[in-house]
């Protein structure tokens, strides 16, 4: 039998974080185990536990919460992780990773884990298209992350322009075939 595939999926702030919910049930769906990493400023959009109930597991979030095990929570999740999937993908996470700044649990996860890294972007067309974002996004690709393209539409601003999330489909895709 076939070892079970370990996916950490990093929530950050965006609007179009309702759409991590239907990610992680499409991957738990396809037999992935998924372990839930949110930033502090993604739990002012949706609360830990709407992703504990569809993962059926903890929800990890602060780097300095109170271990319930004696390892390093960081470098355990990041040990066990065979891939880990940014979903949506703030202009913030890229640039911090980009540079390789590590102040919170997703990030120094992504620091000490290898794993493949995919990141899909969400954000305002104008951020999405600035000179530092797309920097950033060259420099991650340049450390052998990937990077989905995100996709045209209408912005949370109501605006239309590039910056939407990816279609849900098309990020599982990208982690089926960035799976070790």
């Amino acid at each position: 039998m076939a070892k079970e595939k370990n996916i950490i999926l990093g929530v950050t702030a965006s609007i179009a974080i309702y759409k991590a919910c239907d990610i992680l049930r499409r991957l738990k769906e396809q037999g992935y185990s998924v372990t839930v990493v949110m930033t502090k400023e993604a739990q002012e959009f949706i609360r830990p536990i709407v992703f504990q109930s569809l993962s059926g597991g903890k929800v990890f979030s602060g780097l300095f919460e109170e271990a319930q095990e004696p390892e390093i929570e960081h470098i355990s999740l990041a040990e066990k992780a065979d891939l880990i999937l940014v979903a949506p993908a703030t202009a913030n996470i890229i640039a911090k990773v980009a540079c390789g700044i590590c102040d919170d649990l997703l990030t120094c996860i992504i620091c000490a884990a290898d794993a493949p890294v995919v990141f899909a972007p969400a954000m305002n067309e104008n951020m999405y298209k600035n000179k530092a974002t797309q920097d950033n996004i060259r420099r991650i690709n340049s450390l052998g992350y990937k990077c989905i393209e995100p996709r045209a539409g209408r912005l949370a601003c109501g605006k239309f322009g590039a910056g939407c999330l990816a279609e849900v489909e098309t990020i599982v895709k990208e982690v089926k075939k960035n799976l070790k």
